[in-house]
């Protein structure tokens, strides 16, 4: 039974469904152990055999509702031609100079071809027997999140100026249709090796002003979403840090399968406002970080609002790296305790 897909269907379910965003990652030892040993990211993420082995560690240690896919939002830059490297002590990625010209003229097929691992990684995940009653989820940025990583060529976090990005139009538009075909063909790949749920990350979407939501995050995210629906996957996004008033307009624009919450949207008022879209997420990764007693008090805060309303347990953001793999387990067992 796959209770998230179950969720994602609107349909009736007795135990509320849970994964964790980077669920696989560095608060698990058995992935640090990995990654010791592995320095060079993209390379680990287009190790199909690790990469298999990776997202089924917190399957295996806390039997969460699905396996999601371990790989990273910007393999998309680097299935394009853009360099990257991810540098410890909190740097982050760093991407080399972005050549509009080559990657306006990547064909599908060398796209396809540079990071074909990732989808024998899913297929691996697919015919794994044990897990055939979890859901198992795809995922991509969005054209916004990416672009601003690809021209920026590092995270937003610092000496971002976004309107040296807005104002070069030709530079943007350009990038984001090739974007959002290049997006749609990745999600593609991930539904033909096995994925039968797709997550969207536009995760600095919070960085656009109201006048450019419609443009850059709304319209793109639109297209994608209409695609994957045709395929008959569902699909859940995320546009973290956009102002409550506009989740409420994300959801009646794009109208995903559900919509993942971040941890400033009270989850109250978009319970009231989410057109009856299932909803995941919410809950602040650093409350994992504090006591017992704060932890159970937050996550029935969740689950009480949510109480007979399609939820789909998760955080605002992802699993920070010094939460005690305890407290997952300690939080899965609240949540399998609360029937619908």
């Amino acid at each position: 039974m796959r209770r998230i897909n179950i969720c994602l269907e609107n349909k009736k379910y007795t135990n509320i469904p849970i994964w964790f965003m980077r669920q696989a990652g560095r608060y698990l030892k058995e992935f640090r152990n990995i990654r010791k040993s592995n320095p060079n990211f993209i390379n680990l993420c287009l190790n199909q055999k690790l990469v298999s082995e990776i997202s089924l560690q917190p399957i295996k240690r806390f039997d969460l509702d699905a396996v999601i896919l371990f790989s990273d939002i910007l393999i998309i830059p680097y299935g394009l031609g853009q360099k990257i490297i991810f540098k410890k002590k909190n740097m982050g990625p760093l991407l080399g100079d972005l050549n509009l010209d080559l990657i306006l003229n990547v064909k599908e097929n060398d796209f396809i071809n540079r990071i074909k691992p990732v989808y024998k990684s899913l297929n691996l995940l697919k015919n794994n027997m044990d897990y055939k009653n979890k859901s198992l989820i795809g995922f991509a940025g969005a054209p916004w999140t990416l672009l601003v990583y690809m021209i920026h060529k590092r995270s937003p976090k610092k000496d971002f100026n976004k309107n040296k990005i807005l104002n070069d139009k030709n530079l943007l538009n350009n990038l984001i249709l090739k974007l959002e075909d290049i997006i749609c063909l990745h999600i593609d790949k991930q539904i033909e090796a096995g994925a039968n749920v797709i997550q969207l990350f536009d995760s600095w979407a919070g960085l656009l002003s109201k006048d450019d939501l419609n443009k850059y995050c709304y319209s793109p995210t639109l297209k994608i979403v209409n695609y994957i629906k045709k395929k008959g996957i569902p699909i859940i996004c995320f546009p973290r840090g956009i102002k409550k008033e506009d989740y409420k307009e994300f959801c009646s624009i794009v109208k995903p399968n559900a919509i993942s919450i971040d941890y400033e949207i009270d989850p109250e008022w978009i319970k009231n406002k989410a057109n009856n879209l299932p909803i995941q997420g919410g809950l602040d990764p650093k409350i994992l970080l504090t006591s017992k007693k704060n932890i159970k008090k937050n996550v029935d805060h969740y689950l009480n609002i949510f109480s007979g309303y399609p939820y789909i347990f998760n955080l605002g953001h992802g699993i920070l790296p010094e939460t005690d793999p305890n407290i997952i387990k300690y939080i899965i067992d609240i949540i399998r305790k609360k029937k619908v």
